[in-house]
């Protein structure tokens, strides 16, 4: 096993090119820097607590370390090729401070929910913030579908219904005299999205363009989507079994491939 150095572009297209299921990014700073900012998607292990905890860590996945600089997560880098079996570990020379992508301010919003509940109530919580999503992306689709590049958001919508679908079929497991999807899910309030924001204050950033709406409302999706990712990366990491586990994965997967189809379609905004 080997220890492979890669820089920001390198690192860009591993994550494009991989599975979320395939690889674990860690950022091993101290929490303060990570709540500072972090990658979207890492998991927060400090240096200090990763001998300790090296056994939480998946078996079986890549390990992509990074930190400030590049010089705690080569010392992790090391750590784990000595102590942990897997197929690839990887170090991000220069650390976030040559990272020019984007990055996910705060912790994920676990705290939207209510870890003391019931699973079935973290399902529904879920797809309350996919219906959130959903309707954010409607509401942009109509207020400007004579544009040629709204469609996007028409399409957003659509994908965030599918993420709510997966979601309920998890939350109807087990039970009995359970709505349709369809009745469930126009029941929900749609208030609030994956990153904490409200509805109605992503309503008002998605108004304020400062003249270039096409960008603007671009690079906002784009901060949800990012928010999204990161949201349901951690989800996944707390899920207690291995079925919500590999949804919130694989709804997480689905989150990167909509920040693909954003920068794409930055492309199409006009001058």
């Amino acid at each position: 096993m080997s220890i492979h150095e890669i820089n920001p572009e390198e690192l860009r297209r591993y994550i494009n090119n991989h599975n979320e299921k395939d690889y674990l990014l860690v950022d091993v700073r101290q929490p303060g820097e990570y709540e500072e900012g972090h990658l979207p998607g890492a998991r927060l292990l400090p240096l200090p607590e990763l001998v300790r905890k090296m056994d939480t860590l998946p078996q079986g996945l890549d390990l992509v370390f990074y930190c400030r600089s590049g010089a705690r997560s080569l010392a992790a880098s090391v750590i784990a090729e000595e102590e942990y079996g897997t197929t690839g570990i990887y170090n991000l020379n220069g650390g976030i401070l040559s990272w020019d992508g984007a990055v996910a301010e705060n912790p994920p919003q676990v705290r939207i929910f209510d870890k003391q509940a019931a699973p079935e109530e973290l399902y529904m919580t879920a797809m309350n913030l996919e219906r959130g999503a959903m309707n954010f992306y409607m509401t942009v689709d109509m207020r400007y579908g004579g544009e040629t590049w709204s469609d996007v958001f028409g399409r957003l919508a659509e994908a965030e219904i599918g993420h709510a679908l997966a979601v309920y079929r998890l939350w109807r497991k087990g039970r009995t005299g359970v709505n349709d999807f369809d009745t469930v899910f126009a029941g929900l309030s749609g208030n609030v999205l994956e990153g904490g924001m409200t509805l109605a204050e992503a309503l008002d950033k998605a108004a304020d363009s400062g003249g270039r709406t096409c960008v603007h409302l671009m690079e906002l999706a784009l901060h949800i989507e990012y928010s999204a990712f990161d949201l349901y990366r951690a989800m996944a990491d707390q899920a207690e079994s291995p079925e919500a586990h590999e949804a919130f994965l694989k709804i997480a997967q689905a989150e990167k491939s909509h920040m693909n189809i954003l920068i794409d379609a930055l492309g199409t905004c006009p001058p």
